[in-house]
């Protein structure tokens, strides 16, 4: 299809106070299973956080409140925690759980924090968006690698 679909998602709880809006090329749903598809270049946004992809699938509750977001292919995203710390990367594939505020990366993560410019490189990281923690893990013969810019005492910040 090569019309864009606009879907704009106006959410009324305290969860989701803010507009989520999902543009793609293409839209399939059923609301009785509460399953939602998008495919082809698929961008979602709402207020400072970002997630683009191939393919996204949303997984709403019986009040059509999305529980799960399943994004695969070439996934890219920016996130902002309520910290205030800002992320980006990409991964093979995203699993965002907005109950709990949490990213599941996995396949070729690099997952930067663009404030303290610290890199994360591994095969599945977890990030919560609540308290800005995070794991990492490599796959069998690769280890996770973290980067880190550490000024030295001399250097003027």
């Amino acid at each position: 299809m090569k019309y864009l679909l606009i879907i704009i998602f106006l959410l009324q709880t305290a969860l989701f106070s803010q507009e989520l809006k999902i543009k793609a090329d293409e839209f399939r749903g059923d609301q009785d299973k509460g399953i939602s598809v998008f495919t082809g270049h698929v961008r979602i946004k709402k207020v400072n956080d970002e997630l683009n992809a191939s393919k996204v699938t949303v997984y709403t509750d019986k009040n059509n409140k999305p529980i799960k977001f399943i994004a695969v292919g070439n996934a890219s995203f920016v996130i902002q925690t309520e910290k205030g710390a800002r992320y980006s990367g990409v991964a093979q594939k995203v699993i965002y759980y907005p109950l709990k505020k949490e990213y599941h990366f996995f396949q070729n993560v690099h997952l930067k924090q663009l404030d303290d410019k610290k890199e994360i490189f591994g095969d599945e990281v977890v990030l919560n968006a609540i308290d800005g923690k995070a794991y990492a893990k490599g796959v069998a013969k690769e280890p996770v690698i973290m980067i880190f810019d550490i000024k030295d005492k001399k250097e003027k910040k």
